[in-house]
C-alpha cells in the first residue's frame, strides 16, 4: 500500500515532456519500409542534452514514440578464469588442457608468474575432453621483455572460436609450475564500434614525456583513449596516465578545485623476430571507465618516455562506445528527436523492457540539429521558499527577534514581582 502510495506521488509529481519546452530538436525522416529503426547519436547532442540523455524524447505528429538506446558493444566484456587440468610436462614440453566456456571467444590471455622469457604455444581445440579428434587452431608466441623496455604479453590472439575444449602445448623456459590459470571473454554479440569525441594530432614534448591536452564538453561520455602512431619508433612499450579536471570545480572555495580523476595504462607495439620467435603485438588503445561529468573537462594524456626517444602519435583520440536511438517506425514519416530541457527525468518504457535488437535494423540519419521555433522557457516550478530562500531567511530573523522580545520581557516582569515579594 506504501509502495503503491509512493508510486502515484512520484508519478504525480514527475514534470511531463511537452514540445514546447526542448530547446533543441533534430529531424529523422523514414523512407525505408516499417519495422525496427535505429538511428546512430551524434556526440554532438550530449552537451546539449541532460545527463545519460535523460531528457531525450522521439516524437512523430506531436504524439511520444518509445525508443531505446542500444550501446554498439557491452562497456565490460564478461570475463572468465578457467583453472587448467592435465598441467605437466611431456617430452620437454609444458602442457594442459582447459575446459572452455559454451559461448563463442577469441583471445585467451595466460597467467604465467615467469619473468623475461619468449614462448611458443600450440593450442588444439575439440568438443570433448578425452578421446575426439584434435582441431589445430594455431601456433602464438608469448614474451616478457621488460628488461629490454619492451613490456609483456601473454595473450593468444585465437581465431573466432566454440571448442568446449583447449589442448596447450608450450615450447620454450615455461615450466608447468609458471602456468596459474587463463582467462577469455566472451565475444559480443556485434563487433565493437566507436566514435571519435576529441582528436589531436598536436602533443608537446615536456622533459621525459609526451603530452596531449583535450577539452570534453559536459555531459560527453569517454570510453576509450586510442593512439595512432607513426613509423618511429618501430618498437615501444609506454605507461599512459590520464588525468580528467573539472573545467569549473564544483567546491565554493576557489583555493581547493576539485581533485582530478586519474587513469593509467600502457600502449605497446612489437613486431620483431628474436631467437626464432616472431612476436607480432599491438595494444593501442586503453580503457577509460569515466563518468559524464556535469561541467566541461580538460584531459592531459601523458606519455612516459623514459630514457627513449619520444614517442608523438600521429593521432590521439578520445572515444565513445556507439550509441544507437532504435524505435518501431512506420515508413514515410517524418519523426524528430528533441532534448534541452533538465527538468526532465529519464523516460521508462515496455518497449525497452521488451526490446530484442534485429541483426540488421533499418538505419537512418539525423538531421542537422537546430534551435525549436516553439521552444518556451518551462515555469518555474520551485516552492516559494526555494525561489525567494532571503525571504524566508528575514522571516525567520523576524520571528527569532519578536520571540526574543517576548521572552525578555517575560523575564523582566519576573524580577519584578521577585522585587516586590523581598
Amino acid at each position: 500500500m506504501k509502495v503503491a502510495a509512493l508510486v502515484l506521488l512520484f508519478s504525480i509529481a514527475a514534470v511531463s515532456p511537452e514540445i514546447r519546452y526542448f530547446r533543441y530538436e533534430r529531424p529523422l525522416s523514414v523512407t525505408q519500409s516499417s519495422g525496427q529503426t535505429c538511428a546512430v547519436i551524434d556526440p554532438a547532442i550530449f552537451p546539449h542534452a541532460a545527463p545519460e540523455l535523460a531528457d531525450l524524447r522521439l516524437y512523430m505528429d506531436n504524439a511520444e514514440i518509445p525508443y531505446v538506446i542500444q550501446l554498439a558493444e557491452p562497456l565490460k566484456a564478461e570475463e572468465k578464469s578457467i583453472t587448467p587440468f592435465n598441467l605437466g610436462d611431456r617430452h620437454g614440453l609444458t602442457v594442459f588442457d582447459a575446459e572452455m566456456p559454451e559461448a563463442h571467444y577469441r583471445d585467451v590471455e595466460l597467467a604465467i608468474s615467469a619473468r623475461d622469457f619468449i614462448a611458443t604455444v600450440n593450442v588444439a581445440g575439440s568438443q570433448s575432453k578425452a578421446g575426439s579428434a584434435q582441431t589445430r587452431i594455431g601456433s602464438y608466441t608469448v614474451f616478457d621483455l621488460t628488461s629490454q623496455k619492451l613490456g609483456r604479453s601473454t595473450v593468444l590472439h585465437l581465431p573466432e572460436s566454440d571448442f568446449r575444449f583447449l589442448h596447450f602445448s608450450i615450447a620454450g623456459p615455461l615450466k608447468p609450475d609458471s602456468v596459474t590459470g587463463l582467462s577469455v571473454e566472451h565475444l559480443p554479440a556485434r563487433p565493437p564500434k566507436y566514435q571519435s569525441v576529441a582528436v589531436s594530432s598536436s602533443g608537446e614534448n615536456k622533459g621525459r614525456s609526451s603530452l596531449f591536452e583535450f577539452i570534453v564538453p559536459a555531459h560527453v561520455p569517454v570510453d576509450r583513449l586510442t593512439l595512432v602512431p607513426g613509423p618511429t619508433p618501430a618498437l615501444f612499450s609506454r605507461d599512459v596516465s590520464i588525468a580528467v579536471a573539472a573545467q569549473i570545480a564544483k567546491s565554493t572555495d576557489e583555493s581547493e578545485p576539485a581533485r582530478p580523476s586519474v587513469y593509467s595504462g600502457n600502449v605497446l607495439r612489437v613486431h620483431k623476430v628474436q631467437e626464432g620467435h616472431t612476436i607480432d603485438e599491438e595494444r593501442l588503445s586503453i580503457d577509460v571507465p569515466s563518468p559524464q561529468s556535469e561541467s566541461a573537462t580538460k584531459w592531459t594524456v601523458t606519455i612516459d618516455n623514459g630514457d627513449d626517444a619520444a614517442l608523438m602519435p600521429e593521432t590521439v583520440r578520445l572515444e565513445m562506445v556507439e550509441r544507437s536511438l532504435c524505435f518501431e517506425a512506420i515508413a514515410s514519416r517524418q519523426y524528430t528527436v528533441f532534448y534541452g530541457d533538465s527538468a526532465l527525468t529519464a523516460p521508462r518504457y515496455d518497449y525497452a523492457k521488451l526490446f530484442v535488437a534485429q541483426p540488421d535494423p533499418m538505419s537512418v540519419s539525423a538531421g542537422a540539429e537546430s534551435q525549436n521555433a516553439a521552444f518556451q522557457q518551462r515555469p518555474d516550478a520551485r516552492p516559494f521558499t526555494e525561489k525567494h530562500p532571503a525571504l524566508l531567511w528575514a522571516a525567520l530573523i523576524a520571528v527569532v527577534t519578536v520571540l526574543g522580545g517576548i521572552a525578555l520581557q517575560s523575564a523582566r516582569r519576573s524580577v519584578s514581582r521577585g522585587s516586590g515579594v523581598d
